[in-house]
């Protein structure tokens, strides 16, 4: 008789979460599969709302397919990796050089290989929450032990770095930043990023700087980059195309490191070594790098009033002050809205729960805000890429799912 025993997963998938393309998002796919027409607001994911690559970025690809057959350099071809130091040094970021940049399969595969070339077994990293969960999957998964530090709602999202700082033990080896932020939009002030810079250099810890979302922002808010701020210990800083270059699919991401790049040989050979068993990263969209970051803003235009981000953002915006149990911290940038459910108008309010019945009943797919690493259950995450008719519209049917919602009472635990 055969030996029918199950094939069992790894145990460092056990504290794995990542529901934004989780259960949810298969039964939206199964829904969609018997013809119900779904409403995704769970992933930033601009193609599929319309957007296109500026048109820049596919000639430069086209032009230089016949360079783009063979592999690379580990570390990305030259042209791309020169855009990112002169864009760098456009910020007032000091001593990066070519050999300190990085080009990724986007900024994920970059997260996964900075973490291992840096963790051992038990090593803790600080994350915010509520964060992009790749980040504390990556730690997880890399051996090491996320330490959330938390932004809250009253807050609006922004880090205290004093209760930042209370959390560094002996054992923590970097801090994450993510700004503008995934998934609430707070653009943090230069004040907190400046003392979480002398945070860092005083424990000597790496700052991780995730900065994908940097260009896009609402009503002329500014942000500042991690890097023109930390000297005296290690910044790695995360971005690419996917974002403000509406390109997810050419999986183009890349990090710079500077500051202390003098004590930090050995740990950037790791990284380098880990880069060579990967090859390269896709070649042919590398070649769009330069064109991006040395041409024409677009993104500029979506963002400005009239601009259909700004405007699809103000629709959300007056949606959640026009509702009877909704409300919001300005997103002042990104992609996203985490909008809170307020707890003195739906006491029994679970946001997983709410997301399911939404969906099956509604069909609009959202992201429950437990799957951004917090301990609170009354918060969701929509994208504004949609147009602002379609969100006027889906926070009608939000409003009513809400009023059903709340009519269940506490029977809907």
């Amino acid at each position: 008789m055969k030996n029918e025993s199950r094939i069992r997963p790894s145990d460092t998938t056990k504290n794995v979460r990542y529901e934004i393309r989780g259960s949810l998002a298969r039964r939206a796919l199964e829904l969609e599969r018997l013809g119900y027409e779904i409403v995704s607001l769970n992933i930033g994911n601009p193609g599929a709302f319309g957007f296109r690559t500026p048109e820049i970025l596919r000639l430069a690809m086209i032009e230089n397919l016949p360079q783009a057959e063979g592999y690379t350099h580990q570390k990305g071809i030259f042209a791309a990796r020169e855009a990112v130091v002169l864009q760098q040094q456009e910020r007032g970021v000091k001593g990066v050089g070519v050999e300190e940049v990085f080009i990724g399969n986007g900024v994920s595969e970059l997260i996964d290989l900075s973490l291992r070339a840096l963790l051992n077994s038990g090593d803790e990293v600080l994350v915010p929450a509520p964060d992009y969960p790749l980040w504390t999957a990556a730690v997880t998964l890399n051996g090491g032990k996320p330490v959330h530090y938390p932004c809250r709602p009253e807050n609006n999202f922004f880090p205290d770095p004093e209760e930042v700082e209370r959390l560094i033990t002996p054992r923590t080896r970097a801090i994450v930043v993510i700004n503008p932020n995934n998934p609430t939009g707070a653009v943090y002030p230069r004040e907190i990023l400046e003392r979480l810079a002398r945070i860092a250099e005083k424990h000597q810890v790496v700052v991780f700087s995730d900065e994908i979302y940097d260009g896009i922002t609402y009503d002329d808010v500014k942000t500042v980059s991690m890097a023109t701020l930390v000297n005296d210990t290690l910044c790695a800083t995360m971005s690419g195309l996917s974002k403000i270059y509406r390109a997810c699919g050419y999986r183009v991401g890349w990090v710079s490191f500077s500051g202390a790049t003098h004590r930090a040989g050995e740990y950037l050979a790791a990284l380098e070594l880990l880069s060579s068993l990967r090859l390269c990263s896709n070649v042919p969209a590398q070649y769009a790098v330069q064109s991006a970051l040395g041409g024409h803003q677009s993104i500029k235009e979506l963002t400005q009033p009239g601009g259909r981000l700004y405007e699809s953002r103000k629709a959300i915006i007056d949606s959640v002050a026009a509702s009877k149990y909704l409300r919001l911290a300005r997103p002042d940038g990104a992609l996203y809205a985490f909008v809170e459910v307020k707890p003195e108008a739906i006491p029994h309010f679970v946001d997983s729960q709410f997301a399911l019945e939404l969906l099956e009943q509604r069909h609009v797919l959202i992201t429950p805000g437990v799957s951004f690493n917090v301990p609170y259950r009354n918060h969701f995450r929509i994208t504004n890429l949609p147009d602002s008719q379609t969100l006027k519209q889906v926070f009608a049917k939000i409003e009513a799912q809400l009023d059903d919602y709340a009519a269940k009472g506490d029977g809907a635990k």
